[in-house]
């Protein structure tokens, strides 16, 4: 066993030994661990705007060729903001002048948005199969090699997508099997980081803690919007093939750098009942990084008992089984939960710059990149609903009822955005800021938290080794949920917008509905710790 952790050491540390002899090292190796998962995710995050930003260019008869005029009416942006939003003047064109070559065939012809739509969908199923056998191997297999390997592929992937502009490929073919293949490569992701994540922290602060490092989602479609909509102009190849490269380079930095398991470099793993304890500079619980055993100002070193086991060779815990993890409690109810949230947020995710660049915005349309662009107020949004989901529900120790609270918070914000969105550019922003909160917080909060709770659950008896299973079934299923959001919208919009946002309502109901009974017994719970009785039907009446 000693000797299998030694062989995992990541080969970049040997560039730092400083950190391996360092008193704090537990503190620098968890700010380590977080930055990198982060930055993993928030790559791959990124390397899947791409769609969504050429996703005009591929469809539209002349989306690029309509010159971006600033306009003279009040309402044109100042300077900075008129640099990333720009509005486009549409000259009058008559139907019968536009030709059906422009754009990118296959995509360009009247069927183009539903061709688009299917495209996203091959991806999505393929990851959400992918999850479930990327849970199963990652309880068994090196998590380093298992997430960098993931990435690099994924990257090569978005690059092959952008390279068929270059390449002239026009089959349709070949846009599936590349979206297929980097389906299943991009599924390696989140069982991985959510696991490592897992294998360093403990339950304290989790909520906050996973709140704040799931941003990475939001950060990655930020920065994936931006990177695509830059050099869209250029052509919509190189909108793939910047994220595609950058993710690479992230997946070799992990290889070299990530630390998968504090006892790799010696520490103990907050599962471990057996401590002993090595005196440190201000390395607490209330650092907001060290977990719950952790007292008196002290960090948990890999014990002697512990060391020895690991000289004999201790046997290594068994990995749950798929369907012994779906029989944990609660794993079910959050994760069909999660099927109707990711719904809601991978609707927006693939569909809102088109939604945006097909809307008038107080009379006027926006250019391509713009609605990309102003599509990123909506992740900027999730990035705070994520932190205050996951804040709110450490303070009431009541992961269910947080989720729930926001879910039904969506529902207003989904119906003013779309009554009221299109008439100002800034209270479009605001009310898509406002969809971002309610939307995301519930998706981020079951997807981390929540995951990473039941991965390690009590009825689990100290075992670690679910982590990857669960949140695979968790986030699995709610892929199902994003793959089948986006393929209606693809069909539904062309019966109008307000269809789509119908559907997307209803969604947000039924998911709220889905862990009512969790709702109850965690209301139960609060009333108890609060030295509270809930009335009786009698009293009511």
């Amino acid at each position: 066993m000693a000797k299998s952790l030694l062989t995992r050491m990541p080969p970049g540390l040997r560039l730092f030994p400083s950190i391996r002899r360092n008193r704090s090292r537990a503190k620098a190796y968890k700010v380590s661990v977080l930055l990198l998962t982060f930055l993993a995710y928030a790559l791959l995050h990124a390397s899947r705007k791409p769609p969504s930003v050429v996703k005009n260019v591929l469809s539209s008869s002349d989306s690029l060729n309509y010159p971006i005029i600033p306009s003279n009416n009040s309402t044109a942006l100042e300077w900075p903001l008129s640099i990333m939003f720009q509005k486009r003047v549409e000259p009058f064109v008559s139907k019968s002048s536009i030709s059906v070559s422009s754009g990118w065939a296959p995509f360009n012809g009247s069927s183009g948005t539903a061709l688009l739509g299917d495209v996203d969908v091959a991806f999505l199923i393929s990851y959400s199969i992918g999850m479930y056998f990327a849970g199963h191997l990652g309880d068994r297999l090196e998590l380093r090699w298992f997430l960098s390997g993931g990435m690099v592929g994924s990257g090569l992937i978005v690059c092959l997508f952008g390279l068929a502009y270059w390449w002239n490929v026009h089959w349709l073919g070949y846009f599936f099997i590349v979206q297929i293949m980097g389906g299943f490569l991009q599924s390696t992701g989140w069982p991985s980081v959510v696991t490592v994540i897992g294998n360093w922290f403990g339950k304290s602060k989790r909520g906050l803690i996973m709140g704040v490092w799931n941003s990475h989602t939001s950060i990655g479609n930020i920065w994936g919007t931006l990177m695509a909509s830059s050099v869209l102009t250029y052509g919509w190849g190189w909108s793939f093939l910047v994220p595609g490269c950058a993710l690479v380079a992230g997946g070799i930095m992990m290889f070299l750098f990530l630390v998968v398991d504090p006892r790799i470099v010696g520490l103990a793993s907050p599962y471990d009942t057996t401590l002993s304890y090595q005196e440190s500079d201000g390395d607490d619980e209330e650092s907001g990084l060290l977990q719950p055993g952790i007292k008196d100002n002290k960090v948990p070193l890999i014990s002697k008992d512990v060391k020895s086991d690991q000289e004999h060779e201790e046997e290594p815990e068994t990995a749950v089984g798929f369907l012994e993890a779906w029989s944990i409690p609660r794993v079910a109810p959050f994760a069909f939960c999660l099927f109707f949230a990711k719904l809601v947020a991978y609707t927006f995710l693939y569909w809102l710059p088109y939604y945006i660049k097909h809307t008038e915005i107080n009379g006027e349309y926006l250019s391509d990149s713009t609605a990309g662009n102003l599509s990123t107020v909506f992740d900027i949004g999730g990035t705070l609903g994520g932190i205050l989901a996951g804040y709110i529900s450490d303070k009431l120790n009541a992961r269910a009822i947080v989720a729930a609270s926001f879910t039904y918070l969506a529902l207003p914000a989904l119906l003013m955005y779309r009554m009221y969105g299109s008439e100002t550019f800034w209270l479009n922003a605001l009310l898509l800021f406002l969809a971002g909160v309610c939307v995301n917080g519930p998706y981020a909060l079951i997807t981390t938290a929540v995951a990473a709770d039941l991965g390690t659950h009590e009825s689990l008896k100290g075992s670690s080794k679910a982590l990857a299973t669960v949140t695979a079934i968790i986030d699995g299923t709610g892929s199902i949920g994003a793959a089948i959001g986006p393929l209606l919208t693809g069909y539904i919009s062309k019966t109008g917008w307000n269809s789509v946002f119908i559907m997307l309502i209803l969604s947000a109901v039924f998911s709220g509905l889905l862990i009512t009974g969790l709702v109850v017994e965690e209301v139960k719970e609060l009333y108890s710790r609060w030295g509270l009785k809930i009335p009786s039907y009698k009293e009511l009446s």
